[in-house]
């Protein structure tokens, strides 16, 4: 299956860039499934039809659907829900508010992963065209199945074997003093069986053969930055970017005086979107007259995206990580275009090495050749930053 990723900030039109993507798609014959994950749902909007939780069929080889977390949460979490819920009663919460506080923050990210890897799994569609949520949110959705593991891996591995071992013998003690049970095994199973999905699902995302993540942007100076943060961000992630889609460029035909200086300046950030890109493709997409809703609307922008092109392909490979040895030293080597050595930080625990730039962190398992050795030193070259490890003695 191909899996493309539409990102962007909010409001770059990357809701119409999926749209238009999958129609192109469903066009060459592909099976395709438009999902939109991004809580505020516009993909109905663009295709100027209902669309829910099930994927509905909008024109032959095309499906959309509309990402419902609550109805993932209930089929993938309803049991850690209800126990959740039954605690909080037990402390005094009415209904509605155990109810509530039993959804916990973020889960609908991580319901976007579950529901990505189901239609993987069950292989009904040629193509996936995630519309997914801005990149700030899209981002953390990326590196929860690195964080889950780390969490999982260390803490709740051990403890859900403790928990059902002693569940026999310290249930009739604590249930009357506590007023709920402890957690059954169905409970103590799900987080770990979700994990597990996630963790299968980061397989497939860092494919670059299958995966692609395209970033949408605008010619405005802030959008232009978040959209080379992400970049970086997804990199660090192992997440292949292969395109970026300039939206929104006003046309040389519109000569209003009130939009001079805006072309002046899309004219300087564009020319800065392709330089500071380079050497992802850059699709560049004009100002329509009229909103981007409905399949007429819809159709000129895939023309004007596709034109005979398949959108199926790999625009761009990128080798995002790579280990290489020189003489009696090894390096890694993360593609981190735009970023300064100096707003990184590096730590090692054990076999994971912590990256951290900025407020997104990443623990990347070192390969068996640098788990016992150490960074010695770290530089930025050509968009990469190549760690160098020694082994103590050699310098």
């Amino acid at each position: 299956m191909r899996v493309i990723l539409m990102t962007g900030k909010g409001g770059v039109g990357k809701t119409s860039v999926a749209a238009a993507t999958g129609l192109r798609c469903a066009e060459l014959g592909y099976r395709t499934l438009v999902l939109s994950t991004d809580p505020a749902h516009s993909l109905a909007d663009s295709f100027d039809m209902e669309l829910g939780h099930e994927a509905k069929q909008i024109r032959p080889n095309l499906w959309g659907a509309e990402l419902d977390a609550l109805m993932e949460l209930e089929g993938n979490w309803g049991s850690v829900k209800r126990y959740i819920t039954q605690v909080l009663q037990a402390r005094g919460l009415d209904g509605v508010q155990a109810e509530e506080l039993a959804i916990l923050p973020g889960m609908d990210e991580i319901f976007g992963l579950v529901r990505m890897k189901r239609h993987y799994d069950e292989g009904d569609y040629e193509v996936l065209i995630i519309d997914s949520a801005p990149t700030g949110t899209a981002l953390r959705l990326l590196s929860l199945p690195e964080v889950g593991g780390w969490y999982m891996r260390r803490f709740y591995k051990p403890f859900q074997n403790i928990s059902v071992a002693l569940r026999p013998f310290v249930e009739p003690i604590f249930k009357p003093i506590a007023g709920f049970s402890l957690p059954d095994k169905e409970v103590m199973d799900a987080p770990y069986e979700f994990y597990e999905q996630i963790e299968a699902l980061e397989k497939v995302l860092s494919d670059n053969t299958q995966t692609s993540v395209r970033l949408v942007t605008n010619p405005e100076k802030m959008v232009i930055k978040e959209s080379l943060r992400a970049h970086a961000y997804l990199s660090l992630y192992n997440v292949a970017t292969d395109m970026v889609v300039a939206n929104r460029i006003i046309p040389d035909e519109v000569q209003d005086p009130f939009f001079q200086r805006w072309k002046e300046n899309q004219k300087q950030y564009r020319q800065e979107i392709h330089d500071n890109f380079h050497p992802l493709p850059v699709k560049e997409v004009p100002l329509f007259s009229e909103e981007m809703c409905g399949m007429e609307a819809l159709e000129r922008l895939k023309n004007t995206l596709y034109q005979d092109e398949d959108p199926t392909q790999v625009y761009y490979k990128e080798n995002t990580i790579r280990v290489v040895q020189e003489k009696n030293q090894y390096s890694l080597e993360l593609y981190l275009p735009g970023i300064p050595k100096n707003q990184v930080q590096l730590s090692k625990n054990g076999d994971e090495l912590s990256i951290r730039i900025g407020n997104h962190r990443r623990n990347l398992v070192l390969p068996q050749a640098l788990a016992a050795l150490q960074p010695a030193g770290a530089k930025m070259e050509d968009d990469y930053l190549k760690i160098r490890f020694t082994d103590g003695v050699r310098s």
